[in-house]
């Protein structure tokens, strides 16, 4: 392929066109492997930091995928990718481009957007005693099994129990993360083709798993008090979803939690209409008021998701799924196919920090300053002519805007340009639509370069 270095098209355009047309006339075959990074960049003359932006771009696309230790290698277009209608792959491609330029960690950068609690927020004595109690067992380096850690999933049992969840271990899987907890549900319960219901707005990197593996997005509009049940169920009945994503309490972005009476309300639709209930409670410890359907499902319909990244340490990546026996085997079936197992090193990390009998303390630390923390971020939003789409009662997450300005994508890359770090709405929505909305965490929200930045804002209107 030609790579003209001074065209009129950027050189990360030209690279992702050729392989594309190169695949799409079938001159490279699927399977058939790519130019290594280095390798295309030495050929071509280019950067490879423009390799990889279209190699990922590509992988984004479904052109190609990625093989750990081998190289870049192209896909079949048959699979669920084809599914999606031509104007919606580079919504997929944007989404990935978005996340890695505005929501991943930069030095020297005010992360008001960021998707996590500061490090120096958590426990990291206690993690250390238990790493070290850890080091003094044996066999700490084996498989482990597949289901996870026997001793977590039994603790687990005893925390679901606190919230009125009735389940046992067997019932419970653990998994690296809730990522892989969905992308396993996924796998189970959707084809190529299907439909899925998500919040809107909603969880970003849902919404691009979602459509890597094939599946149409359709967007129930997020109120103060949970889903447009109405908007729910006319959607359930036009589309006939086998699932539907959603976040109960302290949902990201918006912080809002369910009320009862829709909570209720979902689980009605849901049984009316037959389709599944996924609900993610990723921030559970950070102590959300409001009903889990969880709970009032009794794990009938609900499948419920959770980790321990927001109050332990997100490089563990241990979560777990919790639902009917039946499908926790299935389940089970294929987290050994695509992974074999999960970390028992970690599992174990994670349950001795569990009964080490100094989490609960250090959650109730964390909760204090987080809640203190809320406090003063909603008044500077406030002072600086926002609005709050809702003030939370716990979480870590504010959904605001200003009323002057329309779309806040345009503004997020002008703070980024100023070194502040801000979460445009567009990549919580479905459909990459344009919002003025914008999420802020509220232990990133004391850097004086954000209240300058929404000072000078507000000053425009």
């Amino acid at each position: 392929m030609n790579v003209q270095l001074h065209g009129r098209h950027p050189l990360v355009d030209q690279i992702v066109e050729g392989i594309k047309q190169q695949i799409d006339e079938r001159h490279l075959r699927p399977g058939g492997r790519v130019p290594s990074i280095r390798g295309f960049a030495e050929t071509h003359k280019v950067s490879r930091f423009t390799v990889v932006e279209a190699y990922d771009r590509l992988v984004a696309l479904g052109y190609l995928e990625s093989r750990r230790g081998s190289g870049f290698y192209a896909t079949s277009r048959r699979n669920g990718e084809a599914a999606l209608k031509d104007e919606e792959r580079p919504r997929t491609a944007d989404l990935v481009w978005l996340i890695r330029r505005l929501l991943t960690q930069r030095d020297g950068v005010a992360l008001a957007g960021a998707p996590w609690i500061p490090s120096d927020w958590l426990d990291e004595a206690g993690m250390r005693r238990a790493l070290r109690a850890l080091s003094r067992e044996k066999q700490i380096l084996d498989f482990g099994d597949p289901r996870g850690h026997a001793p977590l999933r039994s603790q687990l049992e005893l925390m679901l129990a606190e919230l009125d969840i009735p389940v046992s271990s067997s019932q419970i899987l653990l998994t690296e993360g809730t990522s892989q907890a969905l992308d396993l549900i996924m796998r189970r319960l959707l084809r190529p083709g299907d439909t899925a219901l998500v919040d809107d707005p909603g969880y970003y990197n849902l919404f691009g798993n979602l459509r890597q593996h094939g599946v149409r997005l359709a967007g129930v509009p997020r109120g103060p008090d949970g889903p447009d049940t109405a908007t729910l169920e006319r959607l359930a009945r036009q589309h006939q979803p086998k699932v539907y994503f959603t976040q109960s309490v302290m949902q990201n972005p918006t912080g809002t939690a369910m009320s009862p009476h829709v909570a209720f309300r979902v689980l009605q639709i849901a049984e009316r209409c037959g389709f599944m209930v996924v609900e993610d409670d990723v921030c559970c410890d950070l102590d959300g008021p409001g009903p889990r359907l969880a709970t009032l499902d009794r794990l009938n319909r609900v499948i419920y998701v959770r980790s321990f990244s927001k109050t332990l340490a997100g490089s563990l990546r241990v979560g777990f799924i919790a639902c009917r026996g039946d499908l926790a085997a299935e389940l089970l079936d294929l987290k050994m196919l695509t992974s074999i197992t999960s970390s028992q090193l970690a599992e174990r990390l994670v349950h001795a920090a569990l009964v080490d009998g100094h989490y609960r303390k250090s959650l109730t630390r964390l909760r204090e300053r987080i809640r203190l923390a809320r406090e003063r971020a909603v008044l500077a939003l406030e002072r600086a002519g926002m609005e709050l789409f809702v003030e939370p009662k716990a979480g870590m997450f504010l959904w605001a805007r200003f009323g002057h300005i329309d779309d806040s994508l345009p503004l997020a890359e002008e703070a980024l340009a100023e070194g502040v770090m801000l979460a445009p709405g567009t990549v919580f929505r479905p459909g990459l639509e344009p919002s003025p909305w914008m999420r802020f965490n509220v232990a990133m929200c004391e850097d004086p370069r954000l209240r300058a930045l929404l000072e000078r804002i507000a000053s425009r209107a």
